[in-house]
Order: C-alpha cells, then sequence, then structure tokens
C-alpha cells in the first residue's frame, strides 16, 4: 500500500508539496518544509484468566469496527510500553493489570479516516487483580470475549483485527 499524499503544503499552502519515499516524507520545494511520517508505537496486552481464556475486546470504531483486538492502543509522548499498556488496559478495560511482562513486537498498518498510519505494536502478558470486574470504555469497545488459543488453527479462527495480534499469537504459542 502506498503511503499518504498531501494536496498542499501544511506551511505555506503551495501546490508544490512532493510526496516523497513511497508516502513517508512530504517536502516542499517553494518554503522548504518538510515533514517525515515516522513510525507510531502501540501496545497490545494478552491477559489469561484462570481457565486459561485469553481476553478479547471487540471494537466499537473504526479501523475494523466489531473485530477483535487486544487491549490497548497508541503510546503517548515521553510513556514506556509498559507504561502505555497498563493505561491503555486501565482504559479499555476499567482495570489496572498486574505483571506486565515483554513478549515481542511486529509491524503493523492502521489505516484510520483514509491517513495510513504505520506502527510498530508491542506486545505484553499480563495477568488481572482478584475479582476484577471489566468495565469497556463507551466509544472504543463494544464487549469482551474470552477466548480459547491453544493452537494455530484457534488463532487462525478468529476474526481478528490487525495481523500484528495474529503474529503475536502464534509467537506466544510457540514459547509459553
Amino acid at each position: 500500500m502506498e503511503g499518504n499524499r498531501f494536496s498542499f503544503c501544511p506551511a505555506c499552502g503551495s501546490r508544490g508539496i512532493q510526496t516523497l519515499h513511497g508516502g513517508r516524507k512530504w517536502l516542499c520545494p517553494d518554503c522548504g518544509f518538510d515533514l517525515y511520517s515516522n513510525v507510531a508505537a502501540a501496545v497490545g496486552l494478552i491477559i489469561r484468566n484462570a481457565a486459561g481464556e485469553v481476553l478479547f475486546e471487540r471494537r466499537a470504531k473504526e479501523p475494523r469496527k466489531g473485530f477483535l483486538a487486544f487491549p490497548g492502543g497508541f503510546s503517548e509522548p515521553d510513556e514506556s510500553g509498559e507504561e502505555a499498556a497498563l493505561r491503555e488496559c486501565e482504559e479499555e478495560t476499567g482495570v489496572r493489570p498486574l505483571d506486565v511482562h515483554y513478549v515481542c513486537s511486529f509491524p503493523n498498518t492502521y489505516e484510520y479516516k483514509g491517513i495510513v498510519y504505520k506502527t510498530c505494536d508491542m506486545f505484553f502478558t499480563a495477568g488481572m487483580p482478584e475479582n476484577f470486574v471489566l468495565k469497556a470504555q463507551p466509544g472504543e469497545v463494544s464487549s469482551f470475549e474470552w477466548r480459547r488459543v491453544d493452537s494455530p488453527a484457534d488463532v487462525e479462527a478468529l476474526p481478528l483485527a490487525f495481523e500484528s495480534a495474529r503474529n503475536t499469537l502464534l509467537r506466544w504459542l510457540e514459547v509459553r
């Protein structure tokens, strides 16, 4: 997929803005403005219950509305991956997770409102406190589902929102 294109320079309004490096850089020859589309950092958490099932959220918005995803989201400025994982999980589930441990990372493409974002998705495992109660973040999560993920066939059967989550579950099955 080719990167994003813009019709006007955001600094001077010139129509001469050039899209370079497959849509990852823009340069205005009229005013010298240049902009790079750097990779965004995102996180996701693999959380298991006592029955060994994995927690998924049903996405309430685009992209991939209605598909399954891990609790998670984009990192904020000056935030570590672990901090983002804790914050995002608490925002989306209403529960602050415990024992967050890094698993792996995969690249992802996140298209939103006609703009293509390239991400580096970092995945973690986490536990939940005793007697936790999930509360879906309005507008982000429509519901929660606990699913068995014991084999590659289980992974392939899931309607996952993002390829990075599929790759992560396959890796997680190999190393756990």
